[in-house]
């Protein structure tokens, strides 16, 4: 699939809202954009084509002075937060241009990359759902890895073993979400599902690379298999016994 741009927002947490037929959706809603064309990378100079897009007001004087230069030259107003986006051969955002909600619409599936919730050190059956020790009287090992050791030879612990360690934290990214609504005036996205991070976090919004996984569903018109009687032995097809050559 084609690059495209995306929008930066925030996300505000979740709620629920009801189809035209009733069905209740859980959604999750995000502030995203309005955005700012803050500059533009081109072909000829840098070798590929991208934006970088600006959101939400900050104090110019709480940034560095090289940030401080770019706004400047952009004759834009300082931004907090920056993120560049590949865009495709046919789309063209002139440094200044606004991007907001208006580029999705109901339907659009896509892909939403934000920092997961941090839950510090957690060991292993927290982590990687071991199913742990015994839990009998007596036992000393309840959530303990135990040996880990490979003998003698290599007499070390393989790289990426899964052992406690800092869970969450990290970038994930939440692929093939519906949009529900677009609010065009209040600037917000109500995507189905859940996002990544917490509540007031940064999330960056980009149509997705894939589609949705669809499960397998049987044709209704198909024939099904009659179920077998319990302990019904199957019929052997009837063959007709060869007779040796030379004997009547």
């Amino acid at each position: 699939m084609k690059p495209g741009i995306g929008l930066i927002g925030r996300k505000l947490g979740m709620t629920q809202i009801f189809r035209e037929d009733g069905r209740p959706v859980p959604v999750s809603v995000v502030a995203a954009g309005p955005c700012t064309v803050v500059q533009a990378r081109t072909a000829e100079r840098d070798g590929y084509r991208a934006v970088q897009l600006g959101f939400e007001e900050a104090d110019s004087k709480e940034l560095t002075k090289p940030l401080q230069g770019q706004f400047a030259k952009a004759n834009v107003s300082a931004k907090k937060i920056l993120k560049e986006f590949r865009i495709p051969a046919d789309q063209d955002f002139p440094v200044g241009s606004t991007v907001t909600v208006e580029l999705f619409k109901p339907g659009d599936r896509i892909d939403v990359t934000g920092t997961s919730i941090g839950k510090g050190f957690q060991g292993g059956v927290k982590r990687w759902h071991w199913k742990g020790g015994s839990q009998t009287h007596g036992s000393m090992s309840h959530r303990a890895p135990g040996s880990i050791g490979s003998s003698t030879d290599p007499s070390r612990v393989f790289r990426g073993h899964h052992l406690p360690g800092r869970m969450g934290n990290r970038q994930v990214t939440t692929q093939a979400l519906e949009i529900v609504r677009v609010d065009k005036e209040q600037n917000l996205l109500l995507v189905e599902g859940t996002l990544p991070g917490r509540e007031e976090s940064i999330v960056f919004i980009r149509k997705s690379r894939k589609p949705p996984r669809v499960p397998a569903v049987q044709h209704p018109h198909a024939k099904k298999k009659p179920p077998s009687a319990p302990g019904a032995a199957k019929a052997q097809p009837a063959t007709a016994k060869e007779k040796p050559a030379g004997k009547k």
